[in-house]
Formats: structure tokens, sequence, C-alpha cells
């Protein structure tokens, strides 16, 4: 069942209550959800304020996550998770912090745990317009939106995807963009995905934590930067299947990588020397000359690669390599 809540700002509110709430306006548009199959745990925003994502978007491996916006009160976001840590629920957790909070009526906030309960929370003096809509595993919710049709349209988008977690909070956020979007325009974005659940590895339990600062379009910024982790996530899938003697699998993810980046050339170049080094010389033939013929810095790092291990302690492979490089132009005399 879908619970839909639109709040209409009061005409004024009042300057001393603000001031005293010593807080800045975030009008702000964002989704925190839960992934039924993965269990992954994630949250994304966009805002027109700068550097939204240390601001809005918290999220702790195996806990849950919060985005905390509107007339912001940040520390809904470490202690809320402190809170599930401590093993309340998103509700409990929410609501024991709402108790604590005279300005909550101009505070909203949305917390996921770690079983994929819901809770949000949009104070009555939420500037117009502002609401949430709750569905399964996952909470949208705006404020200061240009139509109240913003956050209805991020549930439905995210619904609707047929993508992994982040391709899903890509779309909520574009379909809020594409109904109206924040009335004053776009600034920043950001994403945070976790692990559902904490292992010895943390380094691994962040599965995504990427920000767009100051950007005309950063909603599109945020999802070049997501294809670009998902082209370095296969580079690094590659990398580790080479280390298992997976040579073709280990091929196909080089170049999935490349044809996710293809103008990025820092893939294109460590394909190449993966490809040497197995003895597929005319296969990593091609990939060296448009690396070199894009940008020359990389012959150098040719012969370094051999003391890594990277490349065989063949001087005589290391000149062909070199020698792919298009003919350095010459200098003009005075």
């Amino acid at each position: 069942m879908l619970q839909v809540v639109r709040r209409n700002a009061l005409p004024w509110i009042c300057l001393a209550t603000l001031a005293l709430a010593a807080t800045p306006a975030k009008a702000t548009f964002s989704i925190v959800a839960r992934d039924s199959v993965t269990g992954d745990i994630g949250v994304a925003v966009q805002s027109h304020y700068f550097s939204v994502g240390p601001i809005v978007p918290w999220a702790e491996p195996g806990i849950g996550a919060v985005a905390t916006q509107s007339l912001v009160e940040v520390s809904y976001g470490p202690k809320g998770l402190h809170l599930m840590r401590d093993g309340r629920s998103a509700r409990r957790a929410l609501d024991e912090l709402l108790s604590q909070d005279q300005y909550r009526d101009v505070r909203q906030v949305a917390m996921i745990d770690a079983n994929g309960t819901v809770a949000v929370h949009t104070g009555d003096r939420c500037i117009a317009e502002a609401g949430d809509q709750v569905g399964a595993q996952y909470s949208v919710q705006a404020n200061l939106m240009a139509n109240a049709k913003v956050w209805p349209a991020m549930a439905k988008a995210y619904e609707t995807s047929k993508g992994d977690l982040a391709e899903r909070l890509l779309d909520a956020l574009e379909a809020g963009q594409r109904a109206g979007g924040d009335i004053r325009g776009q600034q920043s974005a950001a994403m945070v995905i976790v692990k559902g659940k904490r292992s010895n590895r943390p380094w691994a339990d962040r599965v995504l934590d990427l920000r767009v600062e100051d950007h005309p379009k950063p909603i599109v910024e945020l999802r070049r930067l997501v294809t670009l982790w998902r082209a370095y996530r296969s580079v690094d899938e590659g990398d580790a299947l080479i280390t298992e003697g997976k040579t073709e699998e280990a091929m196909n993810a080089y170049s999935a990588a490349a044809r996710m980046a293809p103008e990025n050339t820092e893939i294109m170049f460590w394909q190449a020397a993966a490809l040497w080094k197995l003895g597929r010389e005319k296969d990593a033939t091609p990939l060296f000359r448009k690396v070199f013929a894009k940008e020359r810095r990389w012959v150098d790092l040719v012969p370094r690669l051999v003391p890594a291990g990277l490349l065989a302690d063949d001087p005589a492979g290391i000149k062909r390599i070199q020698a792919l490089a298009p003919a350095a132009p010459k200098k003009r005399g005075r």
C-alpha cells in the first residue's frame, strides 16, 4: 500500500523561528530505498544548494539510510543511524528524534532500516510544494518544488525501473526533475549505496558514494559518474579474473568497461597492457595505438610496468609497444 502525503506551508514562516533553528533551507527531492533482491540500501538526492552530498544523504552498511532536508537538521543523519544501530526500527528512530526537536514542523526526514522498514516525516511548515510518498521498501520526499507532481513521479519511476538499485535511484531523480523539480532550479546531487549486511571488509561494504557539488545539470552529471563507476568496477573485475587465470572472462570484463567509457584512455591502456602480457599482441596493438594517439604520456609509462610485473621483462617487446605511438611533432626553431 502506498502512503501519499502533501503538506502546504503556512503563508509565512516566523523569522524568529528560522533564526533559532539556525539551519539553511535545502529545497530538495530525495529517495531512500532498499533493494529487495540484494539487500543493498541507498539514498539519492538533488538540490538547488551547493554540495548537498555531505548534508542530506546518510547511510551505513547493515544499518540503514537517512535523508534529512528542508530547513535541515543535519544531526538526524548520524543520530538516526546510531539509533538504528542500537536496534530501533526506522519508525522508532525517527519518532524519537522528532520528539526532541522543537522545530520538527519545518523538517523533512526519511529513514529506512536494514529490514526495509520506512519512516518519513514532512513537517506542516515545510515550504510548498512539499510532500512524500511511501511504497514497498522505499520513500520519496520533496520540498520547495515547482509543483506537487514531483514526488509521485519519482515513486512511479522507481517502481517501474528495471535496473539495479543505482539505476532505479537515478530513474527516480530524473523523473522528479522532468516533473518540475526544485522551483529554484538545479545545482548539486549525490548518491550513496551500502551493503545490507555488514562484513569484515568495510571497504567493500560501501558500494557507491558519488557527489556532484556544483553543476548546471547535476543529475545528468551524476548519471555520467555512475556510468564511470560501472566501467571501473568492470576493470576491477577483470583484474581479479586475471589473477585467477580466467583470461577470457577478464577480457570480457575489460571490453565491457571500454564500451561503457569509450573515451577513457586509462581503461583502454590497462586493457591493452593485460592483453600484451597474455601474449595477445595482435589484440593489444590497435588499443595501444588509440591510446598513444590521444595522449603521448602513456608511452613513457610502458617501461615502468615491468618492475611491477604488469609487463614482461622484454626490452624488444617494450620497444615494439612504444613504436606504436605516432611520431612526436618536431619543435620549431626560433
